[in-house]
């Protein structure tokens, strides 16, 4: 057996996602656009084939000279970010099929980027963190300029391309001053190195810092979110969904291990940018979209927002605090593909519309697509008892728990402001006359999406606790 794959199997979902992509990316060349419907269905059978695989059988533990890791919280994560792209790659094809831009790539980048996203939440190596990192970055770069007719779109390509290059940029530096001080980039040595007195060096610290900035550029939190709201308003809509959830979820889970684990022991220094991140996060979320009108742009805010709750939940630091950011991520994934999903699903006589003024007398047109949006929006808004409620109260307690009085105290006031603008959705949808009645349709993918998802936070509301029980078993993959 060679060195460093005596465990390669702990690796097989990754390495059947990868092999899957390439056997349809084959067939898409051979076949051209008309194989576009089928590797569309294929990618999502795909995707949703590795979420199955993770679990069967379940295995934990390192591969290829333990660049990887696998454990509870690694594959809770993987699983709710292959759920996400799947979906949103089921919603995209009404639209780019309206813009006359659906070939066959899109659902393949999409998996390019998913690989590149389970690569990095399984890092277990700054190289094998950083290597994931750009397989998912390069493609998201890709697709955010899909539409290549669209200004909007190239112009979001473009800005993406260049901040996340600069934060990339960030991060490696960050790593290479870890590895000249801690003398290796294994996460295991790292620890090693900091429990030895390693910690106590400025240069790690500074290291720390630099890796951290990238690592909040890629989850959008304050000060590094400047990219966000012209990605989300200028993306295709079912792009600016994927960005919304599985890279964050990635992402986040990523910042999770980095810091929960080799950089448990500077904890104290971190604590303080995590807390600061969290606070300026959720206030900035709460403010700059109350006066938004493009409703993606107003997601993209809400988004910032989320974030900001997350991350408290990573300041407490402590087994209760992960749990907290696991319960919430898989809300939040569900809430947001069903935002986007009503979204996708708002046409005006066959055009998108995007404004928050368009939902005006959805409540009286479409009841239904109406319902679930008001079920979505009490959700964010952390309205008791949806479920969004319940992943804010973990959260907060988490924090409290903590001693992290004064953050949580305003968590709780920037949940408050942001109620505003999610009240003010349903107040157009139920109480504005609309100039203009949105089309109507029979059934398609996006509404059935929208549906599905309200009744999931309808079932997590009256039921938290299973939920919540899987989020303490993924949080013990960190305390064990």
């Amino acid at each position: 057996m060679i060195l460093g794959l005596e465990h390669w199997t702990l690796a097989r979902p990754e390495i059947f996602l990868a092999v899957a992509t390439a056997l349809l990316l084959l067939y898409g060349v051979l076949r051209g656009e008309v194989a576009t419907a089928f590797i569309s269905v294929a990618a999502s059978i795909a995707l949703l084939a590795t979420a199955v695989l993770l679990f069967m059988p379940y295995r934990e533990g390192t591969a290829f000279a333990t660049l990887f890791i696998t454990d509870r919280l690694t594959t809770t994560m993987k699983a709710l970010v292959l759920v996400g792209a799947a979906i949103s790659i089921l919603m995209s094809r009404a639209y780019f099929e309206q813009v006359r831009a659906w070939r066959f790539e899109y659902p393949l980048i999409v998996s390019l980027a998913t690989l590149g996203m389970m690569l990095m939440i399984s890092a277990n190596d700054l190289m094998s963190l950083y290597v994931g990192l750009e397989l998912q970055s390069l493609a998201l770069y890709v697709i955010a300029a899909f539409q290549r007719d669209s200004a909007r779109s190239t112009e979001a390509g473009v800005k993406y391309f260049v901040l996340g290059s600069v934060a990339s940029g960030m991060l490696l530096f960050g790593a290479s001053l870890i590895y000249g001080f801690c003398g290796g980039t294994s996460f295991v040595q790292i620890s090693q190195a900091l429990l030895a007195g390693k910690a106590g060096e400025i240069g790690t610290v500074i290291g720390l810092v630099f890796v951290v900035a990238g690592l909040a550029f890629k989850i959008s939190a304050v000060p590094f979110h400047m990219w966000t709201p012209d990605v989300y308003e200028g993306a295709p809509t079912p792009v600016t969904a994927l960005f919304a959830v599985a890279p964050k979820i990635a992402a986040i889970s990523l910042t999770v291990s980095v810091l929960m684990g080799p950089f448990k022991p500077l904890f104290p220094q971190w604590q303080q940018i995590i807390v600061a991140a969290a606070v300026l996060s959720m206030a900035w979320g709460a403010f700059a979209a109350l006066r938004q009108p493009n409703i993606k742009r107003l997601m993209a805010y809400s988004s910032i927002g989320n974030v900001g709750y997350v991350l408290l939940g990573l300041a407490a630091g402590s087994e209760k605090g992960v749990q907290s950011v696991v319960f919430y991520l898989a809300i939040y994934m569900v809430m947001t593909l069903g935002v986007f999903a009503v979204i996708l699903a708002m046409r005006r006589r066959g055009i998108m519309v995007e404004g928050v003024s368009d939902l005006a007398g959805l409540g009286k047109d479409h009841p239904m697509l109406a319902l679930a949006m008001l079920i979505f929006m009490f959700s964010m808004a952390g309205i008791p008892p949806l479920a969004g409620f319940w992943g804010k109260l973990y959260i907060f307690m988490a924090a409290i728990e903590a001693k992290l009085f004064w953050p949580a105290i305003l968590g709780v006031l920037a949940s408050v402001v942001a109620s505003y603008y999610y009240l003010r959705i349903v107040k157009v949808m139920y109480f504005d006359e609309g100039t203009e009645v949105l089309d109507s349709s029979s059934f398609s993918v996006n509404r059935a999406v929208a549906l599905v998802a309200a009744a999931l936070l309808a079932v997590f509301s009256l039921a938290p606790q299973p939920l919540s029980l899987i989020a303490a078993a993924a949080a013990k993959g960190l305390f064990p």
